[in-house]
This record gives structure tokens, C-alpha cells and sequence, in this order.
């Protein structure tokens, strides 16, 4: 029982840490223009792969895959969605 606790603590540690990563990306990408150096496939391909791991933690009904994924989707998405309108911009 003791194991489980820890290891569920360290996904809850691992889940944060990576979902939070994007937020320093979003905040660049936040002012028009703020995109430039962002590559769009990378984007496109992230947001997959993440979206893909919340289907995936759903079928695991895995909480932690979901929630961490699932906030690392948004936070991509919503970096995408500045790339999109710079582009349109452009």
C-alpha cells in the first residue's frame, strides 16, 4: 500500500512538472508575433501525441495520464492557436 502511495505521488509530481512546462511557451506565444521560432508541425504532431495519451488514459481510466495530458493539450493548443493567428496575420 505504502509503494502505491509513493508511486502515485511521483506520477502526480511528473504529471505536474510536465503539464506546467508549457506555460512558459504559452506566455511567449501569447503577443502577436510571439510565435516566429515555433515550429507548426511540432506543434500539430505535440497536440496529437498528447490528445492520443488522454484517449489512452481513458481507457486505462488512468486519472494522472488523463489530467496531465489533458492540461498539456490545452496549454499546446492554445500555443498552436497563437501560431495559426500569426500565420494569418502574417
Amino acid at each position: 500500500m505504502a509503494s502505491e502511495s509513493w508511486m502515485t505521488i511521483l506520477g502526480l509530481g511528473a504529471a505536474t512538472l510536465t503539464s506546467l512546462s508549457y506555460v512558459p511557451q504559452v506566455i511567449k506565444a501569447f503577443p502577436r508575433g510571439g510565435t516566429g521560432d515555433i515550429s507548426l508541425k511540432m506543434l500539430v504532431a505535440l497536440l496529437a501525441g498528447l490528445l492520443l495519451w488522454v484517449v489512452y488514459g481513458l481507457l486505462k481510466t488512468d486519472l494522472i495520464i488523463v489530467a496531465a495530458n489533458g492540461v498539456g493539450s490545452l496549454l499546446v493548443g492554445a500555443v498552436l492557436a497563437f501560431k495559426l493567428r500569426d500565420l494569418a496575420g502574417a
